[in-house]
């Protein structure tokens, strides 16, 4: 049974749950549904209050857009949504808490009489813009120094806070508004414009200017005020399952994603499939108690006809002087080459010692024979050199892989400063 999810287009509170379906490859079905729908007797068995999202599974139906959207993320253990560890579980779980209560709630008060869901009050919208920043002021101070906010890759935190702000940040909070926020700004960018969050919000473009509300500009005491802002008629033809609707007061949008297309990897897979499972190998490496005993199980797995290894260098690590920033750029490396994860493996290390000498290499397993398809999905990867490992693997370069993956105090007689697994 696939997973339906009723939501009327354009709902931000399920947008966390399409974007973390995406980073788990779980499909889910979007029917056509209207928010007049919520009142039928068969909805309101699925969502007692009748309030949306809710998500149809093979076991029964979920609703609260929070409650859902844990439940996809933990889906898959091996992609770490909801952190990578026990610790970080409840991080993500603060930071959805913190989305929740101090930017969503200011969010929506200054956002609904903008796009006509609510009336216009100056007294709320004032107090709103005031709250709203005083919760980004928050989030700014804590990533002056951290890409994501757990941990070294995007997680549900950053899913259901990026989600939450989209609207704002695409239709109210101008340039001078957003000037006061520039680690957020630059956390926000960094996570709308990775694919997974692309194919189901699109394009992000900040607004250039606040739009306001009809009624904003009328006196206090006016007794009617409008409840829809003008907006400008567009075609919406064949628009994708996922993708968020254009809200009321937007201008035209840019022209909606195009469907996917096949992946050559994924074609690779039809035409030559490999005995070797990638998340089979996942799942044994994330869980090993033992890393040699791990390592024989990997190289009886191993197709070497249907996959290659590669060992990357860095090319630039005279660059690398602070250790904390050099483990943001492989952090984001890592986080960014996501579009081939179902064909890829990957652990990069930083060896050396602050101050003297920080040097940052890896060693991958990729689908087919070459790094093409890494580079593809990622600019990144062609600030690395890369070798490829021959075949029959050797003992020499079994070792080497080994000391890669798994070593936690050294890796070629340097000591291990940071380590980033891509899995």
């Amino acid at each position: 049974m696939t997973m339906k999810l009723w939501t009327p287009p354009g709902n931000f509170r399920a947008f966390k749950i399409l974007i973390a379906a995406e980073y788990n490859s779980v499909e889910i079905d979007v029917p056509d549904f209207s928010s007049l729908d919520t009142k039928s007797p068969e909805f309101l068995a699925k969502s007692p209050m009748g309030r949306v999202p809710v998500l149809d599974t093979p076991q029964g139906s979920i609703f609260e857009s929070n409650a859902i959207a844990r439940y996809v993320a933990r889906m898959r253990r091996d992609t770490e949504m909801c952190g990578a560890s026990f610790f970080e579980s409840s991080q993500v779980d603060s930071w959805i808490d913190f989305s929740s209560h101090e930017i969503e709630l200011p969010a929506v008060v200054w956002v609904y009489p903008v796009i006509g869901y609510m009336p216009y009050k100056a007294e709320a919208v004032t107090k709103a813009k005031a709250d709203l920043a005083e919760g980004l002021q928050k989030l700014e101070s804590y990533l002056m120094d951290k890409t994501y906010l757990v941990g070294d890759k995007i997680t549900l935190a950053d899913i259901t806070l990026v989600s939450t702000l989209v609207y704002p940040i695409k239709l109210v909070m101008d340039e001078k508004y957003r000037s006061q926020f520039p680690c957020v700004m630059r956390w926000f960018m960094t996570c709308v414009n990775q694919p997974q969050f692309v194919a189901v919000i699109g394009k992000v473009e900040p607004a250039k200017e606040e739009l306001h509300a009809e009624g904003e500009s009328k006196s206090k005491d006016t007794k009617k005020e409008s409840k829809k802002v003008a907006k400008k008629e567009t075609a919406k033809k064949d628009k994708p399952k996922k993708e968020a609707a254009i809200v009321a007061s937007e201008e035209p949008a840019d022209a909606p994603p195009a469907k996917k297309q096949v992946h050559p990897l994924a074609q690779l897979d039809k035409e030559k499939p490999s005995p070797f499972i990638n998340d089979a190998w996942k799942k044994l490496y994330s869980n090993t108690k033992d890393y040699n005993q791990c390592m024989e199980e990997f190289w009886k797995m191993f197709d070497a006809e249907g996959w290659s290894l590669w060992i990357c260098r860095y090319k630039y690590n005279e660059e690398n002087k602070k250790a904390f920033m050099v483990s943001n750029l492989v952090g984001g490396f890592v986080q960014r080459s996501g579009e081939i994860r179902k064909w890829a493996f990957g652990v990069m290390q930083i060896s050396g010692e602050e101050g003297k000498e920080l040097l940052i290499s890896g060693a991958w397993l990729f689908r087919g024979d070459t790094v093409q398809h890494l580079c593809d999905a990622n600019d990144d990867a062609n600030w690395y050199d890369w070798v490829k490992i021959e075949t029959p693997v050797s003992d020499a370069d079994k070792e080497l892989i080994k000391e890669f993956w798994c070593s936690e105090t050294t890796l070629e007689g340097r000591p291990i400063v940071d380590c980033k697994v891509f899995k």
